[in-house]
């Protein structure tokens, strides 16, 4: 099956969506790169960037996913070419 790779930028607002959040990011673990966090101290957010190679169903299904938390916002980008 063909796979992209894909990031997934998250901002996350609400801190009492984190454990829903990690939950979803370990179900997708296989397909999960990495991942970098960065706390916004000053504004109360955290920004993580997700890394995927997934087929697109999968990439999808995590960014949907995740976007329906509460303070949970998230944009996905893909690479251009099929691996």
């Amino acid at each position: 099956m063909e796979t992209r790779v894909a990031l997934i930028g998250i901002i996350v607002e609400n801190p009492d969506s984190v454990g829903q959040m990690n939950a979803l990011l370990h179900e997708y673990s296989p397909h999960i790169i990495g991942r970098m966090g960065v706390p916004y101290r000053e504004k109360g957010i955290s920004i993580i960037s997700i890394v995927m190679d997934a087929p697109m169903n999968k990439i999808s299904s995590l960014s949907g996913k995740l976007g329906m938390l509460d303070g949970i916002t998230t944009k996905t980008i893909y690479s251009r070419q099929n691996l």
